[in-house]
């Protein structure tokens, strides 16, 4: 199976279903803003979690494949983030930029991971706590027209002529005698 039928099966159909579903835009709009939302968390991995323990919280406030697809869409934006969340962090608490190296991300992968390391992490932390009600806002109305938008279009009815706008089965035939 090729890319393209992967990219089909896995993400085109399923999404096509939900916005031909008939789910409510709002509904739609805040679970992608949401998810985009926990997919840029500066740690790496924790998303996924974060989308689970949003789903039985927020219940029907959110439609959990929107979420988890907007998530897995938001992964490559995460790791381009990282940074300005660390410093967003340092700015707000007034603290010295931590220098990014190879040495420091070879620390935290074995486990030895310094105090100065640690508190750089919280300082990411804190950058995106402080930025995420507003991507989250920004986002929402952001999609809400785009989502209303492709559920107007995908719920018209067909333009081509060569899709029938009659079921075959309420079509009648007329019978000539010859």
């Amino acid at each position: 199976m090729g890319i393209c039928n992967w990219f089909q099966h896995k993400f085109t159909d399923p999404l096509l279903l939900v916005l031909r579903g008939g789910a409510d835009p709002k509904l739609l709009s805040f679970s992608a803003a949401l998810g985009i939302t926990f997919g840029v968390f500066p740690i790496c991995g924790v998303t996924v979690f974060l989308c689970g323990i949003a789903i039985p919280l927020l219940g029907s406030f959110v439609n959990a494949p929107i979420l988890l697809l907007a998530n897995f869409i938001a992964t490559p934006i995460e790791l381009s983030l990282i940074i300005s969340f660390l410093r967003l962090g340092e700015v707000i608490c007034g603290a010295p930029h931590f220098l990014l190296t190879s040495d420091a991300l070879k620390k935290v992968l074995t486990g030895h991971a310094s105090s100065e390391l640690l508190l750089s992490i919280a300082h990411a932390l804190l950058g995106w706590v402080v930025a995420s009600p507003l991507i989250l806002g920004i986002l929402y109305v952001v999609l809400l027209p785009c989502i209303n938008y492709l559920i107007r279009k995908l719920s018209s009815p067909p333009s081509s002529p060569k899709m029938p706008l009659q079921p075959f089965s309420e079509v009648g035939f007329k019978v000539r005698d010859v």
